[in-house]
């Protein structure tokens, strides 16, 4: 009889590196969302069960009328010069960085040991749609200056690069609704890879527009519960329909647990692996391996198995096909046994902000031993063979958890957190 092969064979295979002496921790949170203008006032928002959503006034001749908008106007956070030469996907890139930075006490770190790495998916597209009507009507010698350093997707990367004097690299991946994962990722990697000392990394989005909206619904994605926009986002529900487009950023300070130990910082989690894979299989329909070989490769980076992991902040954007495929994918990889939750049933989709705010609520989760209920999930997919917190925030001692992210495009963003 051939030898019984291991529950996951990652977790012993001969070729791996050991695991790091220096583990990278979360010391810095900061957000802006639907539910709050910082950190600490969305995860209030989100364990009352909280939607961000509302009816948009200048949406009422679109199909979808419907959006998460940020609760706090980030004009108000930044002097009149910022809020003038920066679109708003920099404003609150910046907003979400400087206030992980002084949650992480302002560290004193040379500016060519400081990286920054801010995801987007659609960057400064308010801008160019604002530019365009602007050359339209009044003419190309009224277009703004400073359109050009507003709309370029790295734009927010630069900005907080520029605003925290960060010279160890201003990193911008645009990998869709994966971006702000993604973001994390690398500045685990420019950890790992010596690159720098502490990096701050994130995502952020504010481009709720009429355009924005047109065209995600036209391609069926949003829910077109105009009626009801705090029970639109229904994910995992049996009669979810789409998702509820939001404006969101957070970002995350991270740095090698000697380093935080050696300034007396405290952390919220440790940031234990990341896992990346791309489907090619098709622009927006997602492909089960692809995520699952996501999940596998957090694991392994993570040095986990997959009965270690306790909780799982699911991508989840309240789509047919969508929910249904991570669902398998991580009964597939990880198994039945981890408590889910789907945060975007309150904030709804941030995009490119999205994957930052989830691992910024999944290092909260750990940091506090709660987990956020799922919203309006009222009647179960019988599909999704897991088991979801609903209702209300649940009390449980996580070790280790996961943050999915899925983008169009076929980019799977898996992270791993666990307990410091």
């Amino acid at each position: 009889m051939a030898p019984r092969r291991p529950l996951f064979e990652h977790a012993l295979h001969p070729t791996l590196p050991p695991p790091p002496d220096d583990p990278v921790v979360v010391t810095g949170l900061g957000m802006t969302t639907p539910q709050g203008g910082d950190a600490p006032s969305s995860w209030t928002a989100l364990l009352a069960g909280e939607s961000g959503a509302v009816a948009l006034p200048w949406a009422q001749a679109l199909p979808v009328r419907i959006g998460a908008p940020l609760r706090a106007d980030p004009v108000a956070a930044l002097d009149r010069v910022e809020a003038r030469r920066w679109d708003r996907c920099q404003q609150i890139a910046v907003i979400a960085a400087r206030e992980a930075w002084a949650d992480a006490g302002a560290p004193d770190v040379p500016a060519e040991r400081f990286g920054v790495v801010i995801g987007t998916g659609l960057g400064g597209g308010g801008t160019l749609v604002a530019q365009h009507e602007r050359l339209k009507e009044l003419g190309p010698d009224r277009v703004s200056p400073f359109a050009v350093t507003m709309l370029m997707p790295n734009g927010p990367a630069a900005a907080v690069s520029l605003a925290l004097g960060a010279r160890a690299g201003a990193h911008a991946p645009t990998s869709a609704c994966a971006s702000g994962a993604e973001a994390i990722a690398l500045g685990l990697s420019m950890l790992r890879a010596g690159r720098a000392d502490i990096v701050v990394a994130g995502g952020a989005e504010a481009c709720l527009g009429e355009l924005s909206l047109s065209t995600f619904a036209r391609m069926g994605a949003l829910s077109r519960r105009n009626d009801t926009p705090t029970r639109a986002s229904r994910p995992f529900d049996a009669a979810r329909d789409g998702f509820v487009m939001a404006e969101g950023a957070a970002a995350l300070v991270l740095e090698k647990a000697s380093h935080a130990r050696s300034r007396g910082a405290r952390p919220y989690a440790t940031l234990a692996g990341a896992g990346l894979s791309a489907d090619a299989h098709d622009m927006t329909a997602p492909a089960p391996d692809g995520q699952v070989r996501a999940l596998q490769e957090a694991l392994r980076t993570a040095r986990l198995n997959p009965h270690d992991v306790t909780h799982v902040n699911a991508h989840a954007p309240g789509t047919r096909v969508g929910d249904r495929v991570e669902a398998s994918a991580i009964l597939a990889a990880v198994g039945p046994h981890p408590l889910l939750t789907a945060t975007k049933s309150a904030t709804g989709h941030c995009i490119g902000g999205a994957g930052a705010v989830e691992a910024a609520f999944t290092a909260l989760t750990i940091h506090h031993g709660v987990i956020p209920p799922t919203l309006n999930l009222t009647d179960p997919d019988p599909e999704v063979k897991l088991e979801i917190v609903a209702d209300a925030a649940r009390r449980a001692h996580v070790t280790a958890a996961l943050s999915n992210s899925f983008g169009f495009g076929g980019h799977n963003v898996v992270l791993a957190f666990t307990k410091p």
